[in-house]
């Protein structure tokens, strides 16, 4: 069990947008993340927390997508993303909730995110979405080098597989990061 004082913690919830939850994810689907999420979200809310959603968009003419040349691009539809692609999934976003718009994988570089947890005195954050290995690898790695204390919670993630989730639960998030389930984290009034 892992204690937390919700006034100086924020739950993070990565890419649980319209787009993106209906993706073949594993090792559960997007419905059952958003799900879990959100009931994980409105606990974390009745215990004082704040939530932050972030999501990933972009222009309609994907002008500032990132273009670096990778050996797997991102799959951007031609003509831009759908309408609705980037709107968070129905019922997660609540009053009070912080939202952020990326345009990368990670929630940090180019947003507001570190500006708006340290003035809200956030010293760690729990932290969950979509997919495993990418955006919220991306952020929680970012988040522990900028000071923060993370704690993955893995039931509130998914990736493209079971094998790449379990890669970056097993390998790279015990070394900036405590692993835990969602139901083993609790709060503790400072």
């Amino acid at each position: 069990m892992i204690d937390l004082d919700p006034s100086a913690t924020a739950l993070i919830l990565i890419d649980l947008q319209n787009g993106i939850v209906g993706m073949n994810m594993a090792p559960r689907s997007g419905g059952e993340l958003v799900a879990q999420a959100t009931r994980f979200a409105a606990r974390f809310r009745a215990a004082g927390g704040q939530v932050v959603l972030v999501r990933v968009a972009f222009a309609d003419d994907l002008a500032d997508a990132p273009r670096q040349p990778v050996d797997q691009p991102l799959s951007l539809p031609p003509g831009g993303v759908p309408p609705g692609w980037s709107t968070l999934v129905d019922g997660l976003q609540q009053p009070g909730d912080i939202v952020i718009t990326k345009r990368h994988w990670g929630a940090f570089h180019g947003t507001e995110l570190d500006l708006q947890l340290r003035r809200r005195g956030i010293g760690s954050i729990v932290l969950g979405g979509i997919a495993t290995n990418f955006g919220v690898e991306s952020t929680a790695r970012s988040a522990w080098e900028h000071g923060y204390a993370v704690i993955l919670a893995e039931d509130l993630c998914a990736g493209p597989s079971a094998a790449l989730h379990d890669m970056a639960v097993a390998h790279v998030f015990p070394r900036i990061a405590r692993v835990v389930q969602s139901d083993a984290i609790g709060f503790t009034i400072a």
